[in-house]
């Protein structure tokens, strides 16, 4: 006899599969709706009798076929006595007109989820009737609507059979796809003919971190192979039963490319998993503007309604599912891509995506059902940007301009608007005359709370103007939106910052500490490992991400020779004050190391400015010393408006074999410093200049007292540990294998500090030549 199947999922999965209809609309997302919605719930539920229950648990195993069983659960929002029969309240909250709402008598998808909790009390209790209403709120008129039904325990499971007959097919495709990679999973060798030194001892840390429900904060040095030695133990766990899903989670494009590289190299080796590329919304539009409204788009004008078939077409006859497969499928069934992308990702065992799918609470995944959400590891690829990546989703920063567009625009038209957007620019104004024409920043920690609630009320006034409104009303209201999350959270870690730009004012709420949201926005999930070959020093890291005592931490050496690298230190003041001084002594070392033998090199700079005028000093240094055109190297400067052509473009010219030199010059923490993979004789030599010390400014310095307050080493953890990390990724390119060998240049006096000194890696250290070998002891 076969093992019954049994299919775990919420009344909402359920009844939204199968009453899914409609387009797609942005105008209809546009609300900060669950914590409006709650409060709304919370004064409907405030209303119930004493012998009303609010936010009942209901449940029900229902038993489909020989070797299928649907365990369903949810949370009825009120369960009231004090009709003739029990009834249901299915409460609904919305900034949209309700007038839609009363015309058709309550959304069918609605009635469908009250009639499923309806079914499922009486199914429990025995009760032959029950009343269904149906409540809607509307959460900034407050005005009340209610529908009532009422149907014998016979028609309600009627109605629930007949939905999960619909749902059934899609089931037991997900059933069917289980078993076979189940199967593939078990048989999956390891997709290398030996381990890497190093490699074995990550992945059993991985897979013991899933096994044992912690995180794991993993330095794991350029060639231990980290993508392959993280996916293949979480894959395996999956095999086991301990996960239900994946999500490798990324901050480039590069890095995800490698994802999907390791998932080809096991697939070819029998492995069957569904998993997903999530493509940024702007990159994978088909359209030439990206407007998410059914009247500009017909991949948005009902999406809702070819959706099901889209998604059980490609998961039928697909595994990876990339962004050309998926941009395939899209056009055949006239779906948007991005939100299809979305809607696998529910399905998918692996989902490749950007780190705010998980973290940033704008856009993260919500409807994870709680179960599963246990059973999903988070691989959180280059974790050492998402300290600074964190800061970003936490905090909200709003412009005088565009308020001050909006008032002319508004005027004579929408007086509430108008006076609203006028009262944000006033503000900004008198704003911009306390801090005077000397002080171009403040740093203050209280909250701006006359800001906060200008920008509330105009949030407010601007909403029930957007349908059909141009990308400029859209983007403000959704920067006032940001603005106003992060006034909800703030709290001692965080800072108000005020800038003075000729007649532009910012104001930012700025997160100075994610850890705490960060570890937030990760509860729920079985384990997160964090891994890089830069996350160093691990206490920091673990710190600025909010770790726990009883997660693992493991910090791997390099599996290359120290004889494959050629270290050296020029000790150059590259400190801001000693820049001008240090041009041509810098262009000597450049071509002293160019010329020593023909190959590809790199060399990195901590800005743009600094790198421009080094690469006109180097042009002028061959010109003074005479060195025929010929005889010099090519040599190409990274631009910071590059399209992606001229980027691959810019790659591309790092080839073996060539008969001249040739020089990249380039950005530490920029595209060409992480994630770029140049082997053998692509790359020979890296020189890096400085110490990547990020700019001084009003966000650092922040930072800095905020750390120093903390008790920690504040100059150290916003400026140094940031800095030194830009370092190590840049010369990571140098050495990508067995077989490569490189010379690396550090140009900087601050390299012989002990500060500086601590967070190089041991195998640089042991590389070192020039004569420094007697400070490095």
């Amino acid at each position: 006899m076969a093992e019954t199947y049994v299919v775990s999922l919420s009344v909402r999965q359920l009844v939204e599969y199968v009453y899914s209809s409609g387009s797609i609309d942005i105008r209809l997302q546009s609300a900060d709706a669950m914590l409006e919605g709650t409060k709304a719930h919370q004064r409907v539920q405030g209303e119930y009798g004493e012998d009303d229950q609010k936010e009942v648990y209901l449940k029900a195993d229902i038993p489909w076929s020989d070797d299928m069983q649907f365990a369903i659960d949810g949370r009825c929002d009120g369960l009231l006595a004090s009709g003739p029969v029990p009834m249901i309240d299915e409460i609904k909250s919305t900034r949209g007109d309700l007038a839609r709402v009363k015309e058709v008598g309550g959304l069918p998808v609605h009635w469908a989820q009250a009639w499923f909790y309806a079914y499922m009390h009486a199914r429990e209790m025995g009760a032959p009737r029950m009343s269904v209403q149906l409540t809607y709120v509307h959460t900034v008129t407050e005005e009340v609507i209610r529908f009532h039904r009422e149907a014998s325990f016979e028609e309600l499971e009627l109605d629930i059979l007949s939905m999960i007959e619909q749902y059934a097919p899609y089931a037991r495709l997900r059933r069917e796809h289980g078993l076979r990679r189940d199967a593939s999973i078990e048989q999956l060798p390891f997709p290398f003919h030996t381990y890497r030194t190093g490699q074995r001892k990550l992945a059993g840390a991985v897979f013991k971190s899933i096994e044992e429900g912690v995180s794991l904060f993993a330095r794991a040095p350029t060639g231990i192979g980290k993508t392959i030695s993280t996916t293949y133990p979480a894959i395996k766990a999956i095999g086991r039963g301990l996960l239900q899903r994946l999500y490798y989670l990324t901050a480039r494009t590069t890095t995800r490319a490698a994802a999907e590289d390791a998932l080809r190299l096991m697939e070819s080796q029998g492995l069957r998993l569904h998993a997903v590329t999530i493509t940024a919304k702007d990159k994978i539009c088909f359209q030439e503007e990206t407007r998410c409204e059914k009247e500009h788009c017909p991949y948005a004008d009902g999406y809702y309604d070819r959706i099901n078939e889209a998604v059980m077409d490609i998961l039928r006859e697909e595994t990876l599912l990339t962004r050309p497969v998926i941009e395939r499928y899209a056009r055949k069934h006239r779906v948007c891509p991005f939100e299809y992308s979305l809607d696998l990702a529910y399905a998918a065992d692996m989902v490749i995506c950007d780190y705010n799918y998980v973290f940033d609470p704008r856009i993260s995944f919500k409807r994870l059902h709680g179960e599963v959400k246990k059973r999903t590891a988070l691989l959180v690829d280059e974790a050492h940007h998402l300290p600074d990546r964190g800061r970003e989703m936490f905090s909200g920063m709003l412009t005088k301009a565009p308020f001050l567009a909006m008032q002319r625009e508004l005027k004579g038209k929408h007086s509430g608007a108008h006076s609203a957007a006028k009262a944000v620019n006033d503000y900004f104004i008198a704003k911009r005359k306390l801090l005077g024409d000397g002080r171009p920043s403040a740093l203050e920690r209280d909250k701006p709370e006359e800001l906060i609630a200008l920008v509330e009320r105009f949030a407010e006034k601007l909403e029930p103007l957007l349908e059909g409104a141009g990308s400029e009303w859209l983007d403000l209201y959704f920067q006032s939106q940001q603005f106003l999350r992060a006034a909800k959270l703030y709290d001692d870690r965080y800072a108000t910052l005020t800038e003075v730009m000729r007649n532009d004012v910012s104001m930012k709420l700025y997160c100075l500490d994610p850890s705490e949201l960060l570890k937030g926005m990760m509860k729920g999930y079985r384990s997160a490992i964090y891994f890089s070959a830069t996350l160093t020093p691990l206490g920091y890291y673990m710190d600025m991400l909010g770790g726990a005592e009883n997660d693992y931490t493991i910090s791997l050496a390099s599996p290359f020779d120290s004889k494959q690298l050629d270290v050296s230190i020029q000790a150059v003041s590259t400190r801001y004050q000693n820049r001008e001084q240090s041009y041509r002594p810098i262009a000597g070392i450049i071509h002293s190391t160019v010329s020593s033998q023909t190959g590809n090199y790199f060399v990195f700079f901590p800005s743009y400015a600094y790198m421009n005028a080094v690469h006109e000093a180097y042009i002028e240094w061959m010109d003074s010393a005479g060195i025929a055109p010929e005889a010099r190297p090519i040599v190409q400067a990274q631009r910071s408006d590059m399209t992606e052509e001229e980027r691959d473009a810019f790659l591309g010219a790092f080839r073996a074999g060539g008969e001249r030199s040739l020089v990249g010059f380039a950005v530490m923490g920029g595209v060409f410093s992480e994630g770029v993979d140049l082997p053998g004789d692509r790359l020979i030599g890296v020189v890096v200049v400085g110490v990547g010390m990020p700019q001084l400014g009003s966000e650092r310095d922040a930072l800095r007292a905020y750390y120093q307050q903390r008790g920690n080493r504040g100059f150290h953890y916003a400026y140094v540990i940031p800095g030194m990390n830009k370092v190590l990724q840049a010369g990571g390119r140098l050495i990508r294998s067995e077989t490569d060998h490189g010379r690396l240049v550090l140009v900087d006096d601050r390299y012989l500090e002990p500060d500086y000194r601590q967070l190089l890696p041991e195998e640089w250290l042991q590389a070192v030549k020039n004569g420094y070998s007697e400070f490095l002891d």
